[in-house]
């Protein structure tokens, strides 16, 4: 297995009209390495109501790394490891939902606000092979 078992790590909140951006921002941040950039694209919602959606894709080794060990703080790693054939697809990717309002008090954990997407490294592309790898990188 390589040291990174991933090729990238998308993470992504959405900041509802009601929400202050700068702390979804903040949640957001407490999975990326410092001064990661961030983009920002607007949206409506059914009501016409403004959707701020944020979103991060992270590629580099050091910067997944980062990302890894902020996941790994979690309490809640062994539900994932029960849940992980649910979590990985057919594609070889890996699927979180993490806390959001956790995340803005600088905590990890699963619940519902930031989606993390990881393109898992499996060689070959095969989903027994990418469960493995997040196996061992969990």
């Amino acid at each position: 297995m390589a040291s990174v078992p991933f090729h990238y790590v998308d993470l992504r909140a959405f900041c509802y009209a009601t929400e202050d951006e700068k702390r979804v921002e903040d949640a957001l941040r407490t999975y990326l390495p410092e001064e990661f950039p961030i983009e920002r694209a607007e949206t409506e919602g059914y009501h016409g109501d403004r959707i701020l959606v944020l979103s991060a894709r992270v590629e580099n080794a050091d910067d997944v790394r980062h990302v890894l060990s902020r996941l790994r703080e979690s309490a809640d790693l062994e539900r994932v490891e029960a849940e992980l054939d649910d979590r990985v697809t057919e594609n070889c990717e890996l699927f979180l939902t993490l806390d959001k309002q956790a995340a803005f008090h600088g905590d990890v954990s699963l619940g519902e606000g930031i989606t993390l997407r990881a393109k898992v490294e499996a060689y070959p592309a095969k989903k027994a092979a990418a469960l493995e790898n997040v196996r061992e990188a969990l």
